[in-house]
């Protein structure tokens, strides 16, 4: 598997990544794993507030409830998913942008998918 990272030699702090490689490889990952998911943090981390991370899950496979650790979207790359929060779901398809409830929620899978998820910590 190839690198979907690059960096520019003139300024190394500069980056460009590719979404569409990383969700490929992701879902790969996602097949194989048990869990029939896979996750890959592409931006920030714990010394950021701001975290990007690509998110693959298997057809059927579901992140179980919980908490929002802060503001956050869910960017859907690849497939359908839908995103509950108590009585409320939000169906996203590739191109579309779910603004994650304060509140406790859980996103399923409604065949393979791959999202985006950005969280800017509080």
């Amino acid at each position: 598997m190839s690198d979907p990272c690059a960096i520019n030699e003139k300024d190394p702090g500069m980056q460009k990544m590719s979404l569409t490689a990383l969700v490929r490889q992701q879902l790969e990952l996602a097949h194989t794993a048990s869990s029939g998911r896979s996750s890959s943090t592409v931006y920030g981390g714990h010394e950021h507030q701001l975290r990007q991370t690509i998110i693959a899950l298997a057809a059927g496979q579901t992140l179980q409830e919980h908490e929002n650790p802060g503001e956050a979207t869910i960017h859907v790359l690849h497939g359908r998913v839908r995103l509950i929060a108590g009585e409320t779901s939000w169906d996203g398809t590739p191109g579309d942008l779910l603004i994650v409830p304060d509140s406790r929620h859980s996103l399923e899978a409604l065949d393979e998918a791959a999202v985006l998820l950005t969280v800017a910590k509080h």
